[in-house]
């Protein structure tokens, strides 16, 4: 296996890890909130409450168009909301965006 094909599978890896870190953290934050994954995929609008579960499994992401909308369904602030979820899916760019310069 070539340095590039170990490089992307590390980071692939690392990539799911991330995942699965914010699936947990958005069960705990339904959990919070009260809510089981079918009532929370109802407020979001979803047809299946699966893709709840795949999130929440780090087999998906919240998108960004809907990050507003899961905040307010688990009672969090939506700009911390979206800003916790950057520093898992996006580590690089909240690094970028919100690490203090030392």
């Amino acid at each position: 296996m070539g340095a590039r094909m170990q490089f992307a599978s590390r980071a692939d890896t690392e990539n799911k890890q991330l995942r699965k870190q914010a699936g947990s953290w958005l069960k705990e934050l339904r959990g919070r909130a009260g809510l089981s994954q079918i009532q929370l995929s109802e407020q979001l609008g979803f047809k299946y409450y699966t893709f709840v579960s795949q999130v929440e499994n780090g087999f998906g992401r919240v998108p960004t168009d809907s990050m507003e909308a899961w905040a307010k369904a688990l009672g969090a602030n939506p700009s911390e909301f979206a800003k916790h979820l950057i520093s898992f899916y996006e580590p690089e760019l909240y690094r970028l965006l919100y690490e203090v310069k030392k």
